[in-house]
């Protein structure tokens, strides 16, 4: 981590110069008919910019640092391995780490605080840790009762029970039991738009239609910003009646009309709100691609940055799911994930797609352009996240 401290000195030094020499020409200025509170807003105002400022040179300092076998780890959020998990951290500069169930079973608070702990000291860079705590049905760690006597609820549970005021708790306390144990991105809420019982999606929504779900993504995408707890938009563009794409490759064949008057509202509502990733479905939408899952699509990632205006990491959802397994191999799934305009790749099979990325990028068929643009995002997110 020395080194990474003496990055961030030098950058943090080097914006208070700048800032510092801004504040001087500013203190020359005596225009008296602008009134205090004008110039208290101003101030607020300029000192945002100042870190703004501050974070993007930072980002830029640690990029200008790294090596191409670095910045293509830091795009890597991969399933944490049952051994020499944070041995893996050192030999591939992986960027993240995503638990599940059996990172949580057999451990006390302390012994999963711990193994956490153990991860970031073993990386350079701080670490993304990141769970799948939804509520109801998809619930990582607090369906354990040593973490929790009681299973966090479904949106459409705690709804029914008090509408956002309960969504909004529910959001902060979620926030304050993640941070506890030293986790930093929650791969929730879960936007996708379902009213019919049958479908396969329908448990983890919230139940109710486009524009109650986004006002349930709003709320909770906010507590979650204000609680400095990443969110991760999913599945976009919006699993609608489609099948599980853990089991296979599902078609959706809906007109775009509907996405744009339904599906697009909750990813949206949570983009306005400051959403921190969204993470991208296996589904082949026909009437935006018919040939790539829109995890793998241009088109896909296109429409998510022009359309809805998402400035923030875009993620994959699992490329270990046979909804892609069944399209491609896994190291070409993985160039194929980051030609599509993919930040951060959720995978398990990193071993082997970390280095068909390195090879991609190395015989020109990946930009270093590229690479260096989903890395800033990366980082940007650390920084925000007070990582950095």
């Amino acid at each position: 981590m020395k080194q990474l401290c003496k990055l961030i000195l030098a950058a943090a030094a080097l914006a208070v110069l700048s800032g510092a020499a801004g504040c001087s020409f500013e203190g020359q200025k005596t225009d008296i008919s602008v009134s205090e509170k004008e110039k208290s807003r101003d101030e607020a105002l300029e000192t945002g910019v100042h870190a703004e400022n501050q974070d993007e040179i930072r980002a830029r300092a640690l990029l200008d640092e790294m090596s191409l076998e670095e910045k293509v780890g830091q795009m890597f959020f991969v399933r944490c391995p049952k051994e020499n998990a944070a041995k893996m951290v050192t030999d591939y500069h992986i960027g993240g780490y995503l638990l599940f169930g059996q990172d949580f079973e057999e451990n006390t608070p302390k012994e999963a605080r711990e193994n956490i702990q153990s991860y970031q000291e073993a990386s350079e860079i701080p670490l993304l840790i990141g769970v799948d705590e939804e509520g109801g049905t998809v619930n990582r760690i607090s369906r354990y009762p040593q973490f929790r006597k009681i299973p966090f609820l479904s949106p459409m549970e705690l709804y029914e029970q008090g509408g956002l005021n309960a969504i909004e708790q529910d959001a902060q306390e979620k926030c304050e039991f993640l941070q506890e144990l030293g986790i930093n991105v929650n791969f929730a809420p879960v936007c996708d738009v379902s009213e019919n019982p049958d479908d396969f999606i329908y448990q983890r929504t919230l139940g109710q239609g486009a524009e109650e779900t986004a006002e349930y993504v709003k709320a909770v995408t906010a507590v979650m910003k204000d609680k400095k707890m990443a969110s991760v938009l999913k599945h976009f563009p919006g699993y609608g009646n489609n099948t599980d794409t853990h089991t296979g490759i599902a078609y959706d064949k809906r007109p775009l009309k509907e996405f744009e008057t339904s599906d697009f509202l909750p990813f949206q509502g949570g983009i306005d709100a400051g959403a921190d990733l969204v993470l991208v479905s296996h589904n082949i939408v026909e009437c935006m691609d018919e040939t790539y899952p829109a995890s793998l699509s241009e088109k896909v990632h296109r429409i998510l940055r022009e359309e809805l205006g998402f400035t923030g990491v875009i993620i994959t959802d699992d490329l270990v799911m046979d909804g892609v397994k069944e399209f491609a191999g896994q190291e070409q799934a993985a160039v194929l994930a980051v030609k599509a305009g993919n930040d951060l790749l959720c995978c398990t099979d990193f071993e082997v797609q970390i280095p068909a990325v390195l090879e991609a990028v190395k015989s020109g068929e990946i930009s270093r352009q590229q690479i260096d643009e989903s890395v800033l995002r990366v980082l940007r997110l650390k920084i925000n996240l007070g990582l950095l």
